[in-house]
């Protein structure tokens, strides 16, 4: 077990996918899981779900402030850098805010976890890193860019730093499923921003083994792909009336669907790896691996070089409506 008897800071693991690796890792009894947040509400309902342990602490503290960072990392292994500001309005109107938690914070944990001696640091990114056309994908590739830089200008420290990239992860927060079923439930109008809109998707539960598996194999400055399903929009809008109308008793023909256009900064599709990027990647069968700037002759374990291309959303065939069905009813979304 790789955690066993090991010491972890989740920094944001009162987030959805900071509390889904925080249930993971305690199955392997590590010595101690530390969760750094800066909302005590969101720790106390943390804190009763799972009643009281000798191997959790809760810490209150913003990632923007570096002598908090630094005292939760004290004698910590494992960092997994969560916490952000990721909604995109939010950020395209308060870009100085996104600036201040996704670069400066990631910049914050980066020079804790080296003047603490961490031995390891992921850092999750996201795939509007790719191209970015709004201020959070702007922000989160500058965090990969300091992140992979850092394995490189730490001297002769021994933290290995890792970024990993995904797209949107079914019922996170800010995931469109729950809104879509709260307005199926309230208005029997559902509110989309284009149908032809792709987006890559995953489940919680393969976000956070993949996030563990990237942590594991890191040797240093690597940016982890996570491969991940594509949904068109309409498939999932058409998925999601006729379960929740099912099972909330709702004539599926009393449900409208209004198309209100793309918000600012928003794209009709996703990346997850440039051209330029798969040149240079190692392809594993449930992840790509970008090499840091100057590991580019790290080899791992049963990983091939891929075909060179861009994967994008819109170069991916979609999966089935009936796939898409199976993933929501298999995560309980509905």
């Amino acid at each position: 077990m790789f955690f066993k008897d090991k010491k972890i800071l989740i920094i944001g693991g009162t987030g959805t996918i900071g509390q889904s690796l925080l249930n993971q890792i305690l199955l392997e009894k590590p010595k101690v899981v530390r969760i750094f947040s800066r909302d005590e509400y969101k720790q106390y309902r943390l804190q009763n779900r799972i009643g009281n342990r000798k191997d959790l602490r809760f810490l209150i503290g913003d990632v923007r402030d570096y002598d908090r960072v630094f005292s939760a990392m004290q004698d910590i292994d494992y960092v997994f850098h969560v916490a952000a500001m990721k909604h995109v309005p939010a950020c395209e109107y308060n870009p100085y805010e996104a600036v201040q938690t996704n670069i400066n914070g990631t910049y914050n944990v980066i020079k804790a976890a080296i003047a603490q001696s961490v031995t390891k640091v992921v850092f999750t990114s996201s795939d509007k890193s790719i191209s970015p056309t709004n201020t959070y994908g702007a922000t989160k590739l500058t965090a990969e860019k300091l992140i992979s830089a850092a394995q490189y200008s730490k001297g002769r420290e021994k933290t290995t730093f890792a970024s990993v990239r995904f797209g949107n992860v079914m019922g996170s927060r800010g995931s469109v499923i729950p809104l879509f079923i709260e307005q199926i439930k309230e208005s029997k109008k559902v509110t989309v921003t284009d149908l032809s809109m792709t987006r890559f998707m995953m489940t919680l539960r393969q976000a956070t083994t993949l996030t563990i598996k990237a942590l594991q194999e890191s040797k240093g400055g690597e940016v982890f792909v996570l491969k991940m399903p594509v949904i068109a929009l309409s498939d999932l809008v058409a998925v999601v009336i006729e379960e929740a109308c099912n099972k909330y008793n709702v004539k599926c023909d009393e449900i409208s669907i209004e198309e209100i256009g793309l918000r600012q900064g928003e794209k009709m599709y996703e990346e997850l790896m440039t051209y330029d990027e798969s040149t240079m990647a190692w392809e594993l069968s449930d992840m790509f691996i970008i090499p840091g700037i100057y590991g580019r002759q790290q080899t791992y374990l049963n990983a091939i070089k891929p075909k060179h291309g861009t994967y994008s959303s819109e170069s991916q065939i979609p999966i089935s409506k009936e796939e898409i069905r199976k993933l929501i009813l298999s995560e309980k979304l509905i």
